[in-house]
């Protein structure tokens, strides 16, 4: 009896010890990008600075195999993001319908200044992560996320009023999931050399899904600065015209309609003839003008005799053409008004 044990634990330790060395044909770790959320970059307003905004990209990784709960898995991981629809990774861009290119970057790092690119682009280089699968783990999913920081740049006044859309592309040159992996008996083994070499198996490329980035530019206007209109020292009997110009100097989001009135003044009172008026209660009329012939009168109803302008993203100027009619004689003084200027856009 005691030899015949013998030979059973003999036989025993023979087939833990070929089980145990033999390949695990079954045995496998696969990973897979779970979900990429869209950029989205809200209102840009394309004279101020910078905008922020983050995504999220979902990973899991999973190891089964024969006698799975006592091996673990080493991975390394590459995560890239994909090109725009231009094939640019850095930057990337979005359109709108007049086809005006919006710039933005997609960075690794809060603090945005490491670009997030692609394997085997040595410029703009993928995230690269880790992760374990432990003992105990057969057949269960390890997930995580990655948050990726995108930032539209600042100095982009050129571009129009609208909705920019544009697509990072998935698939396996895209955005994908490249990965290596080490299965190790009780976990004890290390992580591959990179995420593309040194695994126990050929290293692995699945395609991840496109994303959008998205954003909108709403048309705006500010007025910078109105010069004075001096018409000088004229004399009293105001037998001829007295003419002079100022500017109006505008910043309009480019192709953004506007229009800028002028109202009638301080001194009109119930009409609408504009006066200068001195201290002693005394007044001068004049006129503003948006031609050089001085026929078309400067007003303040939008669609009438407003001045009409496009905008260039850049500052206009416009001129305002001022005269002092031919009118009785007025005493001796200084005379002035105050006008206020009105954008409409």
């Amino acid at each position: 009896m005691q030899a015949i044990a013998m030979k059973w634990l003999a036989i025993l330790l023979l087939a833990c010890a070929g089980l145990f060395a033999a390949p695990r044909a079954s045995a496998t770790t696969t990973c897979s990008i779970t979900s990429v959320t869209n950029f989205a970059f809200g209102a840009v307003d394309p004279t101020a600075g910078t905008v922020d905004t983050t995504a999220t990209i979902g990973y899991s990784c999973t190891y089964s195999g024969f006698l799975g709960i006592l091996y673990g898995s080493y991975i390394n991981m590459c995560v890239s993001l994909g090109q725009d629809a231009l094939g640019n990774l850095a930057p990337r861009t979005m359109v709108d319908a007049l086809t005006d290119r919006m710039q933005y970057n997609v960075y690794k790092d809060p603090t945005r200044t490491a670009i997030w690119g692609v394997v085997n682009n040595v410029t703009y280089t993928p995230f690269f992560i880790t992760a374990q699968v432990p003992l105990l783990n057969n057949g269960s999913a390890i997930t995580g996320t990655i948050t990726a920081y995108g930032r539209v740049t600042a100095g982009q006044s050129t571009l129009s009023p609208g909705s920019y859309t544009g697509t990072i592309a998935g698939g396996t040159s895209g955005t994908a999931l490249t990965y290596s992996y080490n299965e190790a008996l009780l976990s004890l083994g290390t992580y591959p050399a990179s995420c593309t070499a040194g695994g126990t198996a050929a290293a692995a490329t699945v395609a991840g899904p496109s994303t959008n980035a998205t954003a909108s530019v709403a048309a705006k206007c500010t007025v910078g600065t109105a010069t004075d209109l001096n018409f000088g020292s004229v004399s009293g009997l105001l037998r001829t015209n007295t003419d002079q110009t100022s500017l109006i100097r505008a910043t309009c989001t480019n192709r953004a309609a506007y229009q800028v009135g002028l109202d009638n003044g301080q001194n009109a009172g119930t009409t609408s003839i504009r006066r200068m008026a001195s201290g002693t209660g005394t007044f001068v009329t004049y006129e503003l003008y948006r031609d050089s012939a001085r026929t078309q009168r400067w007003g303040n109803t939008v669609n009438t005799d407003t001045a009409t302008a496009s905008g260039s993203g850049a500052e206009q100027t416009l001129t305002v053409y001022g005269r002092v009619p031919t009118q009785p004689a007025a005493v001796a003084g200084a005379y002035s008004d105050i006008i206020k200027v009105t954008v409409t856009y």
